[in-house]
Order: C-alpha cells, then sequence, then structure tokens
C-alpha cells in the first residue's frame, strides 16, 4: 500500500521525474569532469541542478557548461541542498555529493524501488575509492550499518520524493549532520529503500587525514551528536564552519 499522501511517479526517465541536487564548493579542478559523466541522465530526462556555497574558483562558470541550473546559496550543505530543491522539477530529489558517482543504472533502481509505495525515500550502499586496504570495509560497514538503524549519510546519495521532503520541512538548517536528521525524520513515515547497488565515493578525507583519525573522529562527533552535542560545535571540531562565509 502507498504511503499516506504520496502520489504516483510521473515518467520522465524511465518511471521517476527527478530532479539531480548537487552541492559544491570550491570544485573547479573536478566538477565539469563529474558533471559530463552524468550526460547520460540529461539525457534521460534527469534535471541537474548545482547550488554553489560561495566558491572562490571557477565552480560555478564551469558547472554552467553541463548543469541544468546554477544556484549560489548561502554556505553549507543543508542551506544548499534545501535551496535546490526548492527551484527543481521533479518528483524525487536526489542529493548527490560531488565526489560521489552513482551506479549506471540509478535511476531505474530508484524507479523499481519507490514505484509500489511502500517506500518514500532511501539510499544506495556505498564503496569508498582511497588508498587505505580497509576503506572497502568501511564503506561495507557503513551501507550494513545503514540496513540496520534506518538512517543514511550523505555518502550514500538519499533520494526522497518531493512531496515527502517538503513535508518533514527539508533538511534542518544545522552545519553538520542535517544527513542524520533528516534520516531521522523520514523514518517516521517509511523505512528506506536500501538500493544494494553502491555509489562510490571519494576516500579523500580519510587519505588526506589519516584513515585511523578519520574514523575515530568520525564516530566521535556521531556519538557527541547522538548524546545532543550542538551541531555547530561539532562541526568547529570537524573543521567547517559555514556559518562564518
Amino acid at each position: 500500500m502507498p504511503a499516506p499522501g504520496v502520489k504516483q511517479l510521473s515518467s520522465r526517465a524511465g518511471d521517476v521525474a527527478l530532479s539531480l541536487i548537487i552541492p559544491v564548493l570550491n570544485e573547479a579542478d573536478t566538477i565539469g569532469m563529474r558533471l559530463a559523466a552524468l550526460a547520460g541522465l540529461k539525457t534521460a530526462g534527469v534535471e541537474v541542478i548545482v547550488v554553489d556555497g560561495g566558491s572562490a574558483d571557477a565552480t560555478c562558470a564551469q558547472a554552467a557548461r553541463f548543469a541544468d541550473r546554477v544556484l549560489r546559496a548561502r554556505r553549507g550543505r543543508a542551506a544548499q541542498m534545501n535551496a535546490g530543491a526548492l527551484i527543481a522539477d521533479g518528483d524525487v530529489l536526489l542529493f548527490l555529493h560531488a565526489d560521489t558517482v552513482l551506479p549506471h543504472d540509478a535511476v531505474e533502481r530508484i524507479s523499481a524501488g519507490l514505484r509500489d509505495g511502500a517506500h518514500v525515500w532511501g539510499r544506495f550502499d556505498v564503496r569508498i575509492a582511497g588508498a587505505h586496504p580497509f576503506l572497502p570495509l568501511v564503506g561495507a560497514m557503513m551501507s550494513v550499518r545503514s540496513r540496520i538503524t534506518g538512517v543514511a549519510t550523505g555518502d550514500q546519495a538519499m533520494f526522497v520524493r518531493r512531496d515527502t521532503f517538503e513535508r518533514v520541512g527539508g533538511f534542518p538548517d544545522i552545519a553538520l549532520m542535517e544527513d542524520i536528521a533528516l534520516s531521522k525524520a523520514l523514518k517516521c513515515v517509511s523505512r528506506p529503500l536500501c538500493v544494494s547497488a553502491p555509489v562510490i565515493t571519494s576516500g579523500r578525507r580519510w587519505d588526506t587525514n589519516g584513515f585511523w583519525r578519520t574514523v575515530i573522529l568520525m564516530w566521535r562527533l556521531r556519538l557527541a551528536y547522538f548524546f545532543g552535542a550542538s551541531p555547530d560545535k561539532l562541526a568547529r571540531r570537524y573543521g567547517y564552519s559555514p556559518r562564518e562565509c
């Protein structure tokens, strides 16, 4: 049975009218290549929206060559993704990090999984590409943990029906953990659709900052958030302070 208030999918890319929303910041060196890889999705009717958080380089100019729309928003993934969702045309919104690659049949898998209305949102399993030999294990553990808890992270390319996204108020306006907070709100509507085909995300933070240091930091941040720590304070510990920009 469809979840309450869920409308049937329309037919633009397969059965899904899909908008792809990509928050970016200072990605001029790679954004063109990343967006060019989405050409097949655009041909199939997927809308590609890039939301820049105030880049100091040529990110917007590079993105404009490939995206359907490029806009600027206040820095911070939550604010940027909400801004993209506000102008999106699709019935389903897919939030993709700039360093994450979708499986080739992502649209078909989303369409098939949402067709019966039992799910209104979901995420992909994840594989982390990087130098450390334990990164595949980290990705596998992230996928298993997500299946058990019903909570997704931004690295897993979260997708959600537009009407449901609007009903829960979108991403909360917090500096960090916005993906966790949205997952918890969406869990009250339905369990996530867990797509087994993995997205491939960059392991650059593990490679740059050190594998064990990054793993320990991420677990400390999650535990602190679970016990009520301020997302703004956690963001500063993470080295990321969007409200200062």
